[in-house]
């Protein structure tokens, strides 16, 4: 669509974007086509398999696999976001989006992603609370709990969409509307607006910041004392179970929060867009692909159950 002029400001608005996505030829198009494919179809399989066997095998209905099978679907949602768009995208002449549109995967990314980051914290305090307190942990990780628990990870993921993208798109986006991203991010969309961003830009590493460090210092302090009460076990066998389930929950949270740190935690995010391309493949599909892969390769329970589910299977 042509361009929209505002009389009052002067000033010419955009009623599309455009997503440059990646530089290259046909040939390199062809290969991160490829590369997008492959991620997005493990991430969509892995995904949908851990929810089906938390959900039809019963001795997975506990607390731990209840968030699990959540933090499945925040993955699986994430990723279908970005991934279809993207790779329709690869070979699209246009590449456009509206501004509709770009307003709405915004907001759903910023659901999905805080969302995530409160779950992995939520999981932290339930290890947290089975290890170190496991009189009081049926009581105070009831199924009530929970559920509060889950709501209140997807009700600080609204509040932050809803902050991030009104104050995003009521920006002025006069001066390109060449988004150099392969999908509607904030820095990129900060780049592109002709107003002032040092509102957004405050926001962005206020909250984003407060939510990644804060939620990182919990998990830091919920596992550091997981450690020491590991170490206090006498039991061997029990001690190398528990470090696999907690070995798990380490590596996931690692992996989103150092990278999604790099991404919008720091200031220096907004001036390098092209690493920040190669560090939103990684925490949009490569992290959604490895989480169902680091959580049923270490864990015995959910190998137990995918075994049952597949013998389960070949008798019917």
């Amino acid at each position: 669509m042509p361009p929209k002029r505002s009389g009052n400001l002067s000033m010419v608005y955009f009623q599309d974007f455009v997503l440059e996505g990646f530089a290259g030829g046909l040939e390199t198009q062809a290969l991160l086509f490829a590369v997008f494919l492959a991620l997005y179809m493990v991430t969509v399989l892995g995904n949908l398999l851990m929810i089906i066997v938390v959900t039809l095998d019963a001795r997975l209905h506990s607390p731990m696999y209840f968030f699990l099978k959540n933090l499945s679907f925040v993955d699986l949602c994430y990723s279908s976001v970005i991934a279809p768009k993207a790779l329709a995208n690869f070979f699209s002449s246009s590449k456009v989006i509206t501004f509709a549109g770009c307003a709405m995967q915004f907001s759903f990314l910023s659901l999905l992603g805080t969302t995530e980051a409160f779950l992995l914290g939520v999981m932290a305090y339930d290890r947290f609370m089975a290890i170190c307190n496991p009189l009081r942990y049926p009581s105070t990780m009831c199924q009530s709990a929970c559920t509060r628990l889950v709501l209140g990870a997807y009700c600080g993921g609204c509040l932050n969409s809803v902050v991030q993208t009104s104050f995003t798109f009521h920006l002025p986006f006069c001066s390109s509307n060449r988004i150099n991203h392969f999908f509607c991010d904030v820095v990129p969309l900060l780049k592109l607006s002709c107003g002032n961003t040092a509102i957004n830009e405050l926001l962005l590493f206020g909250i984003c910041g407060l939510i990644i460090v804060g939620l990182a210092f919990m998990v830091l302090i919920s596992y550091g004392y997981i450690i020491v009460t590991i170490l206090r076990m006498g039991s061997g066998a029990r001690r190398r179970k528990v470090f696999s389930t907690c070995g798990s929950h380490m590596t996931a949270v690692t992996l989103f929060f150092g990278t999604v740190f790099v991404m919008y935690a720091q200031p220096g995010a907004i001036e390098s867009m092209e690493q920040g391309k190669v560090v939103s493949v990684f925490y949009t599909l490569v992290i959604p692909m490895l989480n169902p892969l680091i959580y049923s390769l270490r864990n015995n329970d959910v190998k137990e159950a995918l075994r049952r589910l597949g013998q389960k299977h070949m008798a019917m």
